[in-house]
C-alpha cells in the first residue's frame, strides 16, 4: 500500500499524454471585452482566443509550460504515481488511497485539525501539484469515481493564485471531456454566481485574500474555456442558469449579483447573448406580474405602507437593506397577526426594490445603443427588443413595468414607433395568434397612442381609423348577433373599449384641426366646451352605429372607461350616450350566455356567475398606466414623452353627478327605456354643461387623478 506522502523531489518531470485538452498554464489574461487575437498575444497554448487554425483534439501536456515540477515537497512525478495507484487500486476495489485522494481535494474539518501537527501530511499548497497530476489520468476515472468527482468540485479555486485556478480550470476540462462530468463541472461553476460577493473573505492557508472581481475574472475565464473546448455545452450552461435563476422572494443583492454574471457570460460567450437577455427579461417580467397580483389582492392600506417604506430606504445600501430584511424576519416568526402583515410588507418592498434595480440596469444597457436611435445597431438591437416583447411580454397583460422598455425606445424616433406600433397591429390582425394575445395587443395599441406624447395627431387619427374599420367590418360580418356575449366577441369589444380609451387621451387629436376657429386654445381644453367641433370624418356616425347595434359595445366595456367617454363626449357635443347606458342596467348577459348551452358552444354550468364583472366587461388594463419605480423612472423623460391624466378644469367645478342630468332627459327615452343615440347637442344646453361632471375633491391634483384613473387596476 502506497500513501500519500512526501517523497525524494525530481530535478525534471517527463511529458505524458492527456486527453484532449489545451493547456491553458500560460500568463494570465483578461476575459472581459472583446479583443481581437493579435492583441491577445496567444497561440496555441489553449487559451481562449487562441487560433481556430492551430487547434488539436489531442495536445501533449507540457510540463514546462505547466511550470510545476515541485510543490511544497511534492513533485510531479511522485503525484502522478500516487494518483494513478489511488484510481487504479478505486478500480480493484482497494478504496484506502482513494478516500486519502479525496481528503487532499476536500479534507475533513477533523483531518485539518490533524494536519495541523503533522509536518509529514499534504499541505494546502501540494494541492495544485494533485490537480495536475489528476488532470494527467482523467481518461481513467469514470461514473464508480462520483465521489472523487464531488470532493474536486468542491475544492475552494476561486480562493487561490492564478496559478492554481488555471491548473484547476485545465482539471475541469480533462473530467468535462465526459458529458456525465461536463454537466457537473458547469453547475459548479453557475453555483459561483451567488457566492463570489460574500461579505465574508475566506483565506486559504498560505495565500493571500482574494477579491471579488479577481474571482469573477477565474470564474468566466473558466466558464468560456469549457464553451468553446465542448460545443455541447452551450445548451447545457442554457439550462443550468435558467435553473438556478434566483426565486423572486430572494433578495436583490442576490439577484443582481447573479444578473451581473450572467452578462458577464454574455460578453464571454457572443453567441448566447440573445438568450441570456430573454431569460432575465422572462425573470423581470414573472416577478413583474407577481407585484401585480400580490398588490391587486391587497388592501390599500398595505399597498401604501408598501410604498411608504419604499421611499424610506431610498437612501439605504443594499447591505443595509439586506439585513433590515432578515432581521425582520427572525424578529417576526412568534409575533401575531399585524406582525405577520409587516413581514409581507417587508417582503413585497424587497421584491419591488428587486424590479427596480433590474428594470434600471436594463436601461442602463440599452441606451447608450439608442444614442443614434436610427443607426444599424439601434435598429438591429430594436427588433430584438420586439422579438423580446412578442414572446416574453406581450403574452401577459398584467405585466406593468417591464414593458416600459419599448415605451421608452420606441419614442427615440419616428422609424422605432412605427416598428413597435406595426408589430401590434401585425399580431392583432393574425388569425393564427391565441384570442387572449391579440386582445392584448390591442390593448397595448391603445395605451401606447393614449399615453405617448411624441405619437402625432396624423398617427392618431390614423390608429382611430383603423379601429373603426374593424369595428365596422366585425359588426357587419356577425348579424346574427342575439345580444351582447363577452366570450363569443371579445375581439370586437377589445377593439372598442381601445376606441374609448384613446378619445378620453387625444381628443384633441381626433378634431380636424383645419376646420378648428381660430379663436380656439389648444392648450385649454376648456375653450372647446359647448362647441360644435369639427370631429374626425365619420367617428360620430360610426360610434352610433355600433353602440346601438345588438353587440352592446357599451355592456362590455369597462364601466370606468364608458363613464369617463360618456362625461367628455356630452361635454364635448360629440355624442349622447347615457339612455343607453341606462337601459344596459337592466339587461342580464346571462341570459345570452344561457341560450349557448344549447349548441354546445359555452363552458358547462358550473356555479359561476355570469353577471359578476369578470365574466361580463373587458378588464380595464392597459400597459402604459403611470410608472411607479422610483428609481428606473429616471430614465423615461416623462415630462417629454409621457401624456399624464388631465381633466378639463370646468367640468371638475361641476358638482352634480351625471345621472341628474340623466334625470332630466327623460323626457327622451322611450317606454322602453331606449333612447335615441345621437349627438350630444341634440340632449344638452349650456346650463347641463355646468351641471355636469363628476365630484372630484378640489384638493387633488391631477397627478393623484391619474393615479385613480382605473379602480379596477391597483396602483403600485
Amino acid at each position: 500500500m502506497t500513501t500519500l506522502t512526501p517523497v525524494a523531489t525530481r530535478s525534471q518531470a517527463t511529458p505524458l499524454t492527456s486527453s484532449a485538452i489545451k493547456s491553458i498554464l500560460r500568463k494570465p489574461t483578461t476575459v472581459l471585452g472583446r479583443r481581437s487575437r493579435e492583441e491577445d498575444g496567444e497561440s496555441s497554448d489553449g487559451l481562449p482566443g487562441s487560433s481556430p487554425a492551430k487547434k488539436r483534439k489531442t495536445v501533449m501536456f507540457n510540463d514546462k509550460l505547466n511550470m510545476i515540477k515541485e510543490f511544497g515537497g511534492k513533485t510531479l512525478d511522485d503525484a502522478k504515481r500516487e494518483v494513478k495507484q489511488a484510481l487504479e487500486g478505486h478500480a480493484r476495489g482497494d478504496d484506502e488511497d482513494y478516500d486519502g485522494l479525496k481528503e487532499i481535494f476536500c479534507p475533513s474539518p477533523k483531518r485539518t485539525i490533524v494536519e495541523e501537527e503533522d509536518a509529514d501530511a499534504p499541505q494546502p499548497q501540494d494541492l495544485q501539484v494533485y490537480v495536475v497530476a489528476l488532470t494527467s489520468h482523467a481518461p481513467l476515472l469514470d461514473r464508480s469515481c462520483s465521489g472523487l468527482i464531488r470532493a474536486v468540485l468542491n475544492c475552494t479555486w476561486l480562493d487561490r493564485d492564478d496559478v492554481f485556478a488555471r491548473a484547476y480550470i485545465q482539471l475541469l476540462a480533462a473530467l468535462s471531456a465526459k458529458v456525465y462530468f461536463r454537466q457537473q463541472a458547469l453547475s459548479m461553476m453557475v453555483d459561483k454566481f451567488t457566492e463570489t460577493r460574500s461579505s465574508t473573505v475566506e483565506v486559504v492557508p498560505g495565500f493571500p485574500p482574494v477579491d471579488s472581481e479577481t474571482k469573477k475574472e477565474r470564474l468566466h475565464l473558466g466558464l468560456k474555456y469549457l464553451l468553446e473546448l465542448y460545443a455541447d455545452a452551450r445548451p447545457m450552461i442554457l439550462d443550468i442558469v435558467t435553473h438556478n435563476f434566483p426565486h423572486t422572494e430572494e433578495s436583490k443583492t442576490r439577484h443582481m449579483e447573479y444578473i451581473d454574471h450572467l452578462l458577464r457570460l454574455k460578453v464571454d460567450k457572443l453567441d448566447l447573448e440573445r438568450d441570456i437577455m430573454e431569460l432575465i427579461l422572462s425573470r423581470l417580467v414573472k416577478l413583474d406580474v407577481e407585484m401585480t397580483l400580490d398588490l391587486e389582492n391587497d388592501d390599500d392600506e398595505t399597498t401604501r405602507a408598501v410604498l411608504r417604506q419604499l421611499e424610506a430606504s431610498n437612501a439605504k445600501s443594499d447591505d443595509e437593506d439586506d439585513d433590515a430584511m432578515s432581521d425582520a424576519d427572525s424578529d417576526d416568526e412568534d409575533e401575531e397577526e399585524s406582525d405577520e402583515q409587516t413581514r409581507r410588507i417587508l417582503l413585497l418592498k424587497s421584491k419591488l426594490e428587486t424590479m427596480d434595480a433590474i428594470l434600471d440596469l436594463l436601461f442602463s444597457i440599452y441606451d447608450p445603443v439608442f444614442a443614434d436611435p436610427d443607426s444599424p445597431e439601434a435598429l438591429a438591437t430594436f427588433e430584438d427588443l420586439l422579438t423580446d416583447f412578442v414572446n416574453v411580454i406581450l403574452p401577459h397583460l398584467k405585466s406593468r413595468h417591464t414593458q416600459y422598455l419599448l415605451f421608452k425606445f420606441a419614442m427615440k424616433s419616428n422609424r422605432l414607433m412605427e416598428m413597435f406600433i406595426g408589430t401590434l397591429f401585425n399580431i392583432a390582425f393574425q388569425s393564427t395568434r391565441a384570442p387572449v394575445v391579440k386582445q392584448a395587443a390591442v390593448a397595448y395599441l391603445a395605451s401606447f397612442t393614449a399615453r405617448g406624447a411624441r405619437v402625432q395627431s396624423d398617427q392618431v387619427q390614423l390608429i382611430a381609423q383603423t379601429f373603426l374599420d374593424y369595428i365596422d367590418h366585425y359588426r357587419n360580418t356577425h348579424t346574427s348577433c342575439r345580444g351582447p356575449d363577452i366570450r363569443r366577441y371579445g375581439q370586437y369589444y377589445a377593439y372598442f373599449q381601445g376606441l374609448l380609451y384613446i378619445f378620453c387621451f387625444r381628443w384633441r387629436d381626433l378634431i380636424d384641426r383645419d376646420e378648428v376657429p381660430a379663436s380656439f386654445d389648444w392648450d385649454d381644453p376648456a375653450s372647446f366646451l359647448g362647441q360644435d367641433l369639427p370631429w374626425m370624418k365619420g367617428l360620430r356616425q360610426r360610434l352610433q352605429v355600433n353602440i346601438a347595434s345588438k353587440l352592446n359595445p357599451l355592456k362590455c366595456c369597462s364601466p370606468i372607461i364608458v363613464d369617463e367617454f360618456a362625461r367628455l363626449s356630452h361635454h364635448l357635443r360629440l355624442i349622447y350616450i347615457y339612455p343607453q347606458i341606462e337601459k344596459n342596467k337592466t339587461i342580464h348577459l346571462s341570459q345570452f350566455f344561457t341560450s349557448s348551452y344549447a349548441t354546445g358552444g359555452a363552458l358547462r354550468d358550473s356555479g359561476f356567475e355570469f353577471d359578476h364583472e369578470n365574466w361580463t366587461h373587458i378588464e380595464a388594463c392597459f400597459p402604459f398606466d403611470p410608472f411607479q419605480l422610483p428609481v428606473a423612472k429616471r430614465w423615461l423623460d416623462l415630462d417629454k414623452n409621457y401624456v399624464e391624466w388631465r381633466s378639463i378644469a370646468m367640468l371638475e367645478k361641476g358638482g352634480d353627478d351625471d345621472s341628474d342630468s340623466d334625470d332630466e332627459d327623460d323626457d327622451d327615452v322611450s317606454e322602453d327605456g331606449m333612447g335615441e343615440i345621437g349627438d350630444a347637442s341634440d340632449y344638452e344646453s349650456d346650463e347641463e354643461v355646468e351641471a355636469g361632471g363628476v365630484e372630484h375633491d378640489d384638493e387633488s391634483t391631477d397627478e393623484e387623478r391619474d393615479d385613480g384613473y382605473h379602480g379596477s387596476f391597483r396602483r403600485i
